[in-house]
């Protein structure tokens, strides 16, 4: 059993963020089905776990248009073309919280939604902080909250954290949190 053939892509509504698009697949038992899709954009996403020094997790909160309301989350966001994920994470710490970081790592690249999206955001972790702050893109300021880091479950057991990104992103770096997370 393998990848289904792809047999024709139709872009059906585009917007300046999303593009959707209709698969034709045949599939290895000539089964022949037309798939819809949110296609990838090509950029980019970063979600940054950030720690500060008094082994603090930097979340934001900001408003969530799928859901009109405020929501509890981990700083994120896209990459500008010519950046590495490195410094696209360091950039929205930058612009999302006023921080820095000396020491930023690649995790893990996530999928999102695979069966109707072709996104993907990847898992940075970003210690060693320092303030630096660079203008950003939303509409007003974030709410900067800290969260200790003794206390990850009960923010991940909390109803205020519900975005399945930023959870996924925590369990991936719950392990990595030690003294040797950057030796690894």
């Amino acid at each position: 059993m393998g990848v289904p053939e792809l047999t024709a892509v139709r872009t059906v509504a585009q917007t300046r963020f999303f593009r959707i698009e209709e698969m034709d697949l045949r599939f290895s038992t000539g089964e022949q089905r037309t798939y819809e899709r949110l296609a990838g954009g090509g950029r980019s996403a970063v979600i940054v776990v950030a720690v500060n020094a008094q082994n603090e997790l930097l979340l934001i909160r900001e408003y969530a248009a799928g859901f009109h309301e405020m929501q509890l989350t981990l700083v994120k966001g896209a990459s500008e073309p010519s950046e590495s994920l490195e410094q696209a994470a360091n950039r929205e710490l930058k612009e999302e919280v006023g921080f820095g970081a000396r020491e930023m790592r690649f995790v893990k690249s996530l999928s999102v939604a695979p069966g109707h999206m072709g996104f993907t955001i990847n898992v940075m972790l970003a210690r060693d902080l320092y303030p630096e702050s660079l203008p950003g893109d939303e509409p007003e300021p974030l709410e900067l909250v800290t969260w200790p880091m003794d206390r990850l479950d009960d923010l991940l057991a909390s109803a205020e954290f519900s975005e399945a990104r930023a959870i996924a992103a925590l369990c991936v770096i719950k392990p990595l949190l030690g003294e040797d997370a950057f030796n690894l």
